[in-house]
């Protein structure tokens, strides 16, 4: 087999050539560590990468496998993990100077489930500041004068420019999603606490979420499998029967799904050519897609905040008593708006998300699939000093709904430009089908 561009096999592929010993995981792993030296210097997508240690994985893997075995579904594929995820075997610096070395103790939950599934941890990528939005040294890597979003840009990144089939991230606004867009990849944002956080740093426990990238569909339900479910060390999992997400994903659709398109409040943001794709996008599908108004959205950006504010100052109160003065400007007054809110306010942001949860439930249960909307304002916004506009990403976030990002579109400049599409909680193998009936829809392969 032409091994040459092993590192831009799908991850799905990549796991069938390796199981039946076509490839070795050592040369899917020496594939993509030699894209890496190509690449990574312009896009920057690592913070931690070890060569020889990822290449030792790999031949325990290779071994494990000739030995006749039982191997995972993932089998000796390197995997790239934001750096907010423990690991016990490599630093995790959650993207501040006061967390500089931090090696933990034990992998976190997702990193358990990853290497029970056979694949191999590449190594640490890029994140903003504790997660929020002040920017890392990752570029977008379509065009290194624009961002790649934030918060998870390494882990776009890196499965963008081929450096890695998958990877994780997470999502406690739009960090997630926005990268996704902005860098021409398939990310999904699952329902809230289906998959654990546990051991991942804490931004906020009642927004935060784990996000998978990869470069389809079908590889975002293959790493989303041995993820999913219930972790005692994570309260807001619960026991639940398993579902076959590869499988769901795959099928048919019993009939052609119908699409809610929502603007939201802040369609005034959007770019002029983002608004032009979206027309001829609803143009193509035609009566499978309705307009709808919710007259709620707008109030969501405000219980977002009076929630992960509280959340997020909460949770860094020890680098605010310790090391105020080597956090960035925007997380110190971040910090100090979260200090601000009153308990009262507080309460009551959280008390509307079971109502608009109800009003979501009923809208997917009468008449749709999925709400399609966009993933951001437009393509990636020029120069590195922002992250981006999350707050295309702001309502589903607050309600735990999962969401795909779809790379379906380019701006008028050629960078990618991102479809969100929205589903009901715990709908999340559904979502992936609609998704996939998308693109083949869009592809023109139907």
């Amino acid at each position: 087999m032409d091994l040459t561009d092993l590192h831009w096999v799908s991850a799905g592929e990549a796991a069938r050539l390796i199981r039946d010993g076509v490839v070795s995981s050592v040369q899917m792993v020496e594939a993509c560590l030699g894209r890496i030296r190509d690449v990574d210097e312009r896009v920057q997508a690592w913070t931690f990468l070890d060569p020889e240690y990822a290449l030792e994985q790999a031949r325990a893997a290779d071994d494990l496998r000739l030995s006749g075995q039982p191997v995972g579904v993932l089998h000796g594929l390197p995997v790239g993990l934001k750096d907010i995820i423990d690991t016990a075997d490599m630093p995790t610096e959650n993207g501040s100077v006061l967390h500089a070395g931090r090696t933990p103790s034990r992998d976190a939950a997702v990193v358990a489930r990853l290497r029970e599934a056979g694949a191999i941890i590449m190594g640490k990528t890029v994140t903003t500041e504790f997660a929020t939005r002040s920017p890392g040294k990752t570029r977008n890597p379509h065009n290194p004068g624009h961002t790649p979003g934030g918060s998870s840009s390494g882990s776009a990144a890196a499965v963008a420019a081929g450096m890695v089939p998958l990877a994780l991230g997470s999502q406690t606004t739009g960090s997630t999603i926005r990268p996704a867009s902005f860098c021409g990849v398939y990310a999904l944002k699952p329902t809230h606490g289906l998959i654990s956080r546990r051991g991942m740093f804490q931004l906020s426990r009642s927004l935060d979420h784990v996000g998978l990238f990869a470069r389809s569909i079908e590889d975002l339900a293959l790493l989303m499998e041995p993820l999913v479910g219930y972790d005692e060390g994570d309260p807001d999992t619960q026991p639940r029967a398993h579902v076959p997400y590869r499988e769901v994903a795959a099928e048919e659709p019993p009939l052609p799904p119908m699409f809610a398109f929502v603007r939201t409040p802040r369609w005034d943001r959007v770019d002029p050519d983002a608004k032009e794709a979206f027309a001829e996008l609803i143009e193509r599908l035609g009566d499978r897609v309705e307009e709808i108004e919710f007259v709620q959205a707008d109030d969501a950006y405000g219980w977002h905040e009076a929630v992960s504010g509280p959340e997020v100052a909460f949770n860094l109160r020890r680098a605010w008593e310790h090391g105020r003065d080597r956090l960035s400007a925007h997380l110190q007054g971040r910090i100090e708006r979260g200090r601000a809110v009153p308990a009262h306010e507080y309460l009551r942001a959280r008390s509307h998300v079971p109502e608009l949860n109800a009003s979501f439930t009923e809208l997917f249960e009468q008449r749709y699939d999925a709400i399609l909307t966009p993933s951001a304002a437009g393509t990636a916004p020029v120069g590195l000093e922002s992250t981006g506009d999350p707050s295309f990403c702001t309502l589903w976030t607050l309600c735990g709904m999962p969401a795909v990002n779809i790379p379906l579109m380019q701006g008028a400049n050629g960078l990618p430009l991102g479809i969100q599409l929205v589903g009901p909680r715990h709908g999340d193998g559904r979502l992936l089908r609609t998704a996939r009936w998308l693109v083949a829809e869009s592809s023109g392969r139907r």
